[in-house]
C-alpha cells in the first residue's frame, strides 16, 4: 500500500508541473515576454530551463527515477518562482488575495516535494 500511495502522490504532484510546462511551451513567446517584464534576465533561456524542470521533472517523478534529487531540484526551483511571480505583498485587494493563494499553493507543493524527497521509500529507489 505504501508503494501505491507514494506513486499516486508523485503522480498528483507532477500534474501541475507538466501542465504548466506544456502551457509555457505552447505560449513560449508570450511567456518569455511576461518573464522579461518581471525583470528575468535572458528570459528565453530561463523559460527553456523552466520548461525542462517542469516537464522533465514531472515525468521523472511519475516514473520514480531519482526521486530525492528530482524533488529537491523542483522544490528549489519553486523558491525564486514563488518569490518573483507570487509576491502578494506588492498587490492590493483581490489581486493580493489571489497572489497569496498562489504563494501558499507553491509552499504546499514545496512541502509535498520535500516529503517525496525524504520519504523512506524515495531514498531506497534513489539508491538504484
Amino acid at each position: 500500500m505504501e508503494s501505491i500511495g507514494l506513486g499516486l502522490g508523485r503522480l498528483l504532484l507532477s500534474v501541475i508541473f507538466i501542465l504548466s510546462g506544456v502551457q509555457k511551451l505552447m505560449h513560449f513567446s508570450q511567456t518569455a515576454s511576461m518573464m522579461a517584464g518581471k525583470g528575468i534576465p535572458l528570459a528565453t533561456v530561463a523559460l527553456a530551463l523552466s520548461i525542462a524542470v517542469e516537464v522533465g521533472g514531472g515525468l521523472l517523478l511519475i516514473i520514480g527515477y531519482k526521486v530525492r534529487y528530482v524533488a529537491m531540484v523542483m522544490a528549489l526551483f519553486l523558491v525564486p518562482v514563488t518569490l518573483t511571480f507570487h509576491n502578494f505583498w506588492a498587490f492590493q485587494g483581490a489581486a493580493r488575495e489571489m497572489q497569496m493563494v498562489n504563494f501558499l499553493k507553491n509552499l504546499a507543493i514545496m512541502g509535498g516535494l520535500l516529503v517525496a524527497a525524504f520519504s523512506s521509500r524515495a531514498s531506497t529507489k534513489n539508491a538504484r
